[in-house]
């Protein structure tokens, strides 16, 4: 069995370290557990074109084909765990964060997001500054942390730049009722949590997708789009609830 960790939509594998250390050890996968960097993001090659389907095939093959999957996934992470589950055989899936509700202008913010060059930083703080505030981060993780190593990157001018392929941003709005019914269909458990306070997701938003899918859904109270980092803890206990 491993438990597999997919970050969200412009961050890294680095935002699970807190979490990394509460399953045993400081780096980023270890016994039963992996968290990877997504297609386009931290260390991971960017992709021609992003879908769902296309960022989840280049985590199966991450993946031993042999080997039993849990996924908890935050926000573009958990769209990822449900495609990830129509193409080999994944136990669970916990999404966290997974916005559901996407206006008009929200899509047409990140498509113009990801047209934008990417942009440099003369200095390094400030670059770490702006992953860190894209990311709604900025109170949560520091300048040192795996989250911003991971992120950044200097080039042979001394430039800052962020490591992410800002194309990644125009994936578009996820297709919830197909991958609900894949994955279901597969035989996989899903469950849809998010924080009482998650500015990305109202209480309320998951439960006609939930209930046209035999879908859980789960709400952390306190907690807001970055659980995982704010109550490490209390998100790892969510896969408890799907057991």
């Amino acid at each position: 069995m491993t438990l597999l960790l997919l970050h969200g939509l412009g961050g890294n594998a680095g935002v699970w370290a807190s979490t990394a250390d509460l399953l045993g050890g400081g780096e980023l996968a270890g016994p039963g557990w992996l968290a990877l960097d997504l297609p386009g993001h931290g260390y991971a090659a960017p992709l021609p074109a992003y879908t769902y389907p296309a960022c989840a095939q280049e985590v199966a093959a991450a993946l031993p084909a042999d080997t039993e999957i849990d996924v908890l996934g935050h926000s573009f992470g958990g769209v990822v765990g449900l495609a990830l589950a129509a193409l080999r055989p994944v136990r669970s899936v916990v999404t966290l964060g997974m916005r559901v509700v996407w206006p008009a202008e929200f899509v047409a913010a990140l498509a113009g997001l990801a047209a934008k060059p990417p942009r440099a930083f003369s200095k390094r703080a400030e670059a770490a500054a702006f992953l860190l505030r894209i990311n709604g981060l900025g109170d949560l993780l520091a300048e040192d942390s795996e989250f911003v190593r991971r992120g950044l990157r200097e080039d042979a001018d001394g430039r800052w730049w962020l490591q992410n392929d800002p194309r990644a941003l125009g994936v578009g709005e996820p297709p919830f009722d197909e991958l609900l019914v894949a994955a279901t269909t597969a035989g996989t458990t899903v469950t849809l949590a998010h924080g009482t306070d998650d500015t990305m997701v109202a209480v309320g938003d998951y439960d006609g997708l939930a209930a046209r899918h035999g879908a859980s859904t789960l709400v952390l109270p306190g907690l807001g789009h970055n659980a995982h980092v704010e109550d490490p803890r209390a998100v790892l206990d969510l896969l408890g609830a799907t057991a």
